[in-house]
């Protein structure tokens, strides 16, 4: 009876950081997007660009992304949620090019198709029994060869290398996508991380997993201005 109390609670608790996490993670997407269309509603996307401010921004973002994976476990849960919101602020700038160079109805479509693949690899993340941790290596592998041929094709300019890689892409951060969903699930269920960060820890993970997925979309099927 104990242990049957104990297993209800357990689960109890995972449904709650998940709620937490999901409710986190649309918390970011939204402001992303208030920031990314006011600053090109009002024109300050040029200043950014022509300032030289883009590239200060896209190193500010990966140094946020990388000490808060790093620090997660020792800052405080309040420090944890400046920081995640620190970077949806700063991505909602950088991503402001994109209503610039993509029209707004392939931006809308793309974007709730993002949201229609990342929901079918949540939930299959979340109801599989399969051990996903098996493909992360494979999964990391994929998506730095993608990022090393893109960088070298900027210089190229190869279209179909393009569309390969974002394909491939693709399919990496979408797989990504189940993996650390059931990878929050256990650490809901059983870890040794605070409590109340695991929400935040992964609301980030699931945010850059969304993200990847409606670039992807986005450099595959987007119709230019």
């Amino acid at each position: 009876m104990e242990n049957e109390f104990e297993s209800n609670n357990v689960i109890n608790t995972g449904n709650i950081i998940f709620a937490k996490t999901f409710q986190w993670m649309f918390m970011g997407l939204l402001i992303t997007g208030l920031i990314s269309w006011f600053v090109y509603s009002s024109g300050l996307y040029n200043d950014i660009l022509q300032g030289g401010m883009f590239n200060v921004l896209l190193i500010a973002e990966l140094a946020v992304v990388l000490i808060l994976s790093f620090v997660i476990n020792k800052c405080s849960p309040t420090i944890a949620a400046i920081m995640f919101f620190a970077y949806a602020i700063m991505n909602g700038i950088t991503f402001s090019v994109i209503f610039a160079v993509f029209q707004l109805t392939s931006i809308v479509i793309l974007f709730f198709a993002a949201a229609a693949i990342f929901g079918i690899m949540a939930l299959y993340g979340y109801r599989t029994d399969k051990d996903l941790s098996i493909f992360a290596p494979l999964f990391l592998t994929t998506i730095i060869i993608g990022i090393v041929v893109s960088l070298i094709n900027l210089a190229v300019g190869n279209s179909l290398v393009d569309i390969v890689v974002s394909w491939v892409m693709l399919l990496a951060f979408s797989g990504v996508t189940a993996y650390d969903v059931q990878k929050i699930k256990n650490l809901s269920e059983n870890s040794s991380m605070d409590q109340s960060k695991i929400h935040i820890y992964g609301a980030l993970q699931l945010y850059l997993d969304f993200i990847n997925i409606f670039l992807r979309l986005l450099s595959i099927f987007g119709r230019r201005k």
